[in-house]
């Protein structure tokens, strides 16, 4: 049995994909969720977990291959740690580092006749990514024409921190103020939040998801630009078009494995806002709509160069809709015995361990949803939020 070292702030759905595909799994993370694979060896850093910690943690593990998850794809240097004595699944740190930057996305894109925001950086800017971060990658923009002074005088504009996710320390850029270290501006395009995942190998992509991304939503404790779920419908009208745009980005950049496009939806044309060159969020929606083993997938294209034989328009297993909802703590908890959301609560997945203090903002779990159709499926959410909710309250009461 191959065994896989899985790395990431929270590795249980990816994880669970793999041991239900065959592989033996040692998971390294932050959390630690108690509904973990049976099958899969956990380990978690808790609140010391940072993607060079994990990386680190991992040269005690024995393993055939190491696959990366959330926030490794801004730490480069941490994926080179992660890797070293093992295979590779995944994108390697050079190919990490040009995706991962704003302005060569950006630029790559245009040219390509592709719709995306302007960008701007401050011309003295050294960087990428995790300059900033202490793992001591840096480089310095030596193309002119990609070295831009942040001088917009119409329109508006996002602060963003180069070292991007979750959508955490987005804001919208006062021009009253200077361009904090370690952000870029991105121009706000007006529209709904979306996301295209899909299997790439040889400068070839197989999208196999098209979901809508659920932003700052109170309902489940979040605010501003932060990532709180996705909705994944059956048929989408922007399949075409971001088809091709995960197509060009895999050639241009030569991807490898499972990926992910955010993107906002303007007038039906996706207008590509970042890449994650790895594990996405949405990806567990697909396996719960298709029954497409992503992480088999995965490890096909990245050991044999093979692509999914996926078709988007397929017929659903399920409802023609499926969610899934980050549920953040509005208020400074301690859970109670959550062993009872294994078995009554099917709907909640990332369980946290019985008795865990979770602080104000930071996520509490899961929840899940199927629905007849994307509006339907995100009021489930809605009311499922609803009963965690009270049940922690109940918890601190």
């Amino acid at each position: 049995m191959t065994h896989v070292l899985v790395a990431g702030v929270s590795t249980r759905a990816a994880a669970e994909s793999a041991a239900h595909a065959g592989f033996a799994v040692t998971a390294i993370d932050a959390f630690g969720d108690l509904d973990q694979h049976d099958s899969v060896h956990c380990l978690s850093l808790a609140d010391k977990f940072s993607a060079r910690a994990a990386a680190v943690a991992a040269r005690t593990v024995e393993c055939d291959a190491v696959v990366y998850l959330s926030s490794f794809e801004n730490h480069p240097k941490a994926i080179t740690t992660l890797a070293h004595g093992h295979a590779l699944w995944g994108n390697a740190p050079e190919i990490v580092r040009r995706v991962r930057d704003p302005l060569i996305l950006a630029e790559t894109l245009r040219k390509r006749g592709f719709h995306v925001p302007q960008v701007r950086l401050k011309a003295d800017t050294t960087y990428v990514n995790d300059s900033y971060v202490g793992s001591g990658f840096r480089r310095i923009m030596t193309d002119d024409k990609l070295r831009l002074k942040p001088e917009p005088t119409t329109g508006k504009w996002l602060v963003k921190p180069l070292a991007s996710g979750g959508g955490h320390r987005i804001r919208p850029w006062d021009r009253a103020t200077s361009l904090p270290r370690g952000t870029y501006l991105q121009e706000f395009i007006d529209g709904p939040s979306g996301s295209v995942v899909f299997v790439a190998a040889g400068g070839r992509a197989s999208p196999i998801g098209i979901s809508r991304q659920l932003v700052g939503e109170a309902a489940f404790g979040a605010e501003g630009f932060q990532y709180c779920g996705n909705i994944l419908t059956a048929g989408s009208a922007l399949v075409e078009a971001a088809s091709a745009l995960a197509q060009a980005v895999a050639e241009e950049f030569g991807l490898l494995g499972v990926n992910g496009i955010d993107f906002i939806a303007r007038d039906g044309v996706p207008y590509a806002i970042e890449v994650n060159p790895r594990w996405c969020a949405s990806m567990e929606l697909v396996e719960r709509m298709h029954g497409l083993s992503v992480f088999a997938a995965h490890a096909a294209a990245c050991t044999s160069g093979l692509l999914p034989a996926f078709d988007l328009g397929q017929k659903p297993l399920v409802p023609a809709a499926v969610g899934k909802a980050v549920i953040y703590a509005r208020r400074d908890i301690i859970v109670g015995d959550t062993r009872t959301w294994l078995t009554k609560h099917e709907n909640i997945r990332d369980i946290p361990q019985p008795g865990q203090r979770i602080s104000s903002g930071r996520p509490v779990c899961t929840i899940l949803a199927d629905a007849p159709d994307g509006p339907t499926c995100h009021e489930a959410l809605v009311e499922n939020a609803g009963r965690v909710y009270a049940q922690l309250e109940a918890w601190c009461a």
